[in-house]
């Protein structure tokens, strides 16, 4: 055992890579939803443009795999395709491969595909968590909540947290303008009083003209050169003269609008709390709109960007007026207010970058138009304007232990009793009339409570992605993602110390305790009761090491075969499932179960993988645990006989490794009326009395 034991610590500490092959152009463009188009590789990350019909670029499409590797609980990464637009949206989410083990062959691939569909739609700005709301939020939560999958929460979890590494790896690299915080807001706290010239001095209110000449030399050269006769004529005559303010923040509208059209303003804001208003006002001969121009619609000669992205304009469809004290020049222009909305990225204290298109027209009959870009950048002073304290997601550990808050207390107070009582009270516990009973009712909680609703059983597949982990050098971090199975798997590792594989496997193990209720049933039955020669026994018993090998090596040789390997545990079905599964898996552990019957757990004694982990892991045993005699095994064999587990050879001392802690041969030692050196004492003393 202790050569197994030397032999699997040196697999964990390899270290090499394994990574799944990205998708081929072909397969990649298969995946594309309508009316995106695949376009060009953008690094040898898997990230692709997403085209739309123009040609153009209108997204980002990229596997989560090769940008943010997190092991799921196989130890293999889950991988997921996501398609993103400009603005930071979510356009589709599709799961490309896995091998998480209760999706592989427990409750299908149905129900973690249709955990992905949540996503579309969705902003990377707005802050999602797996779970649901803690507490009551009546609709006022910024968080934007996904609903898991029942019983695989953890590898749900794993797949979100991959999904947000990778995304905001591409935003941050190719969509710059998305915001990464909640957006700012005027701020209603600040009322300044200013005037026209207050905001000339201090820049609220800009200004962009480009004259007849400018325009001329912006065409020099091209089809439209000569195509503006008044351009010709008036050289230094201003084509544009274009006033830009930001009247989202009170104190600035009301330097601008009249009493009547600011209450209008203000009106439309509390319905359209999200848009940021923009005042144009253009004295020159540009116009702004054309007669196609149709209101509450996006203007077509107008345009805006922000951090290399589009910002989507509207018109707000406002009649308005400007104060009677403003130039005269601004009262005789065209005047139009557009909005924009802040929850899509725009940020009005950033530098924002405002396109006038300037047109022109060569013939008269079917005309080619050409035109060209006038832009100016503004923002607006941040003082104006708040900012809302980004809501943090928790972090999933801490999600998931405050999900699981009420059974880790339960499960951590249950455990403080039973702990406490083996360790000190054995004897006494062991002496209970009713002590099959008692173990009875412990084991009946693990199977409960523990297993089916805890789903706390622990498993091989645990271990074999620990191991797969440190050979591929991934994190650990998916450990944390199931917090009450940690807390059996801190109980179990602490048992190693004090009692072994005992207190795991014959204490806390949900299957197991399934065992030991099928062979007291099958004693009401009275059906036939197997004992396996000491021989058999002892060879049987190596077959468990063998299984545990067998997987650990599928892990560098096979890996794609460890989800298949991993069925000999009957786990996944009998617990994980509740035996609702396709037939052969269950009529495996239904088998299994009906064979503990007529032999005492003999899949645990024999064949469990997971229980020859908890025999080498009870080589870290501290002290013999079990009293023993000098007669126990000579002449005495009263323990030897009676131990169901045959853990006890004929020389009366205890094979710790084979020892499930049942406190039998405990009853026995302590018992006057069983333990043979103390009925023999007896009678010596009743001799001499």
């Amino acid at each position: 055992m202790r050569a197994i034991l030397c032999i699997l610590a040196c697999l964990c500490l390899l270290t090499g890579t394994a990574r799944a092959e990205m998708l081929s152009r072909e397969a990649l463009a298969e995946r594309v939803i309508p009316p995106f188009l695949l376009g060009a590789p953008v690094n040898d990350k898997g990230v692709w443009t997403l085209e739309n019909a123009g040609g153009q670029t209108a997204g980002y499409i990229f596997e989560t795999e090769p940008l943010a590797p997190l092991p799921g609980f196989s130890g293999a990464a889950i991988n997921v395709l996501v398609m993103l637009d400009l603005e930071g949206r979510f356009v589709d989410v599709q799961l490309i491969d896995h091998n998480e083990p209760i999706f592989v062959s427990g409750l299908g691939q149905a129900a973690f595909e249709q955990f992905f569909t949540q996503y579309r739609g969705h902003s990377i700005s707005a802050p999602m968590v797996v779970g649901t709301p803690y507490g009551e939020t009546q609709g006022s939560s910024a968080l934007v909540y996904l609903d898991g999958v029942t019983k695989a929460t953890a590898s749900v979890r794993i797949a979100h947290e991959s999904i947000l590494a990778a995304t905001l790896q591409v935003a941050r690299e190719k969509m710059q303008g998305v915001s990464s915080g909640p957006p700012a807001y005027p701020d209603p706290a600040v009322d300044e009083a200013l005037t026209w010239d207050d905001l000339l001095a201090q820049g609220l209110a800009t200004r962009h003209r480009v004259s007849n000449a400018e325009v001329n030399a912006a065409f020099a050269g091209t089809l439209w050169e000569d195509d503006d006769p008044a351009a010709q004529d008036d050289p230094e005559g201003a084509y544009l003269d274009l006033w830009i303010v930001d009247i989202g923040p009170p104190s600035i509208a009301r330097a601008v609008l009249d009493a009547e059209s600011l209450a209008e303003l203000q009106a439309f804001l509390t319905i359209s709390d999200h848009a940021e208003p923009i005042l144009l006002v253009e004295t020159g001969r540009h116009g702004l709109i054309t007669e196609e121009f149709v209101r509450n619609t996006a203007p077509d000669l107008v345009s805006a960007e922000q951090f290399g992205l589009p910002v989507a304009l509207r018109d707000s469809d406002l009649l308005f007026s400007l104060r009677a004290d403003l130039p005269d020049t601004l009262q005789a222009g065209t005047a139009m207010i557009l909005r924009t909305d802040r929850r899509l990225g725009f940020d009005p204290t950033e530098p924002w970058t405002l396109h006038v298109e300037a047109v022109r027209a060569h013939g008269s009959f079917m005309p080619q138009v050409g035109s060209v870009t006038l832009s100016s950048t503004q923002s607006t002073d941040a003082r104006f304007f708040a900012r809302a304290e980004a809501p943090r997601s928790l972090p999933p550990w801490r999600a998931a232990l405050r999900e699981r808050q009420a059974d880790l207390i339960a499960l951590a107070l249950g455990l403080a009793v039973l702990l406490p009582v083996l360790f000190g009270r054995q004897s006494t516990l062991a002496g209970l009339a009713g002590f099959t009973p008692v173990r009875l009712g412990i084991l009946a909680v693990m199977t409960g409570f523990v297993g089916w609703w805890g789903q706390g059983q622990l498993s091989i597949v645990t271990v074999i992605g620990v191991i797969r982990t440190a050979w591929e050098g991934g994190s650990y971090a998916f450990l944390l993602y199931d917090p009450f199975s940690l807390l059996v798997w801190a109980a179990a590792i602490l048992g190693f110390v004090l009692w072994g594989r005992a207190l795991f496997c014959g204490w806390l193990c949900p299957f197991g305790a399934m065992q030991e209720f099928a062979h007291h049933l099958g004693r009401l039955l009275r059906l036939p009761e197997v004992t396996v020669s000491a021989r058999w026994d002892s060879r049987l018993k190596r077959v468990k090491y063998l299984v545990l090998a067998g997987l650990v090596a599928l892990i560098f040789v096979a890996p794609d075969a460890l989800d298949t390997a991993a069925e000999v545990e009957p786990f996944k079905t009998a617990v994980t499932t509740y035996f609702i599964r396709e037939w052969y898996y269950v009529a495996y552990a239904v088998g299994l179960l009906v064979l503990s019957a007529v032999l005492f757990k003999g899949f645990c004694r024999y064949l469990c993988p997971l229980g020859a982990l908890m025999a080498l892991g009870g080589l870290l045993r501290g002290r013999d645990w079990i009293a023993r005699r000098t007669e126990c095994g000579s002449p005495c064999q009263l323990c030897s006989v009676r131990c169901k587990y045959q853990a006890i050879p004929r020389s009366g001392q205890i094979d710790y490794a084979e020892c499930f802690g049942c406190l039998d041969c405990v009853k026995i030692h302590d018992d006057a009326a069983q333990c043979v050196p103390l009925v023999l004492k007896a009678r010596e003393r009743k001799r001499a009395a």
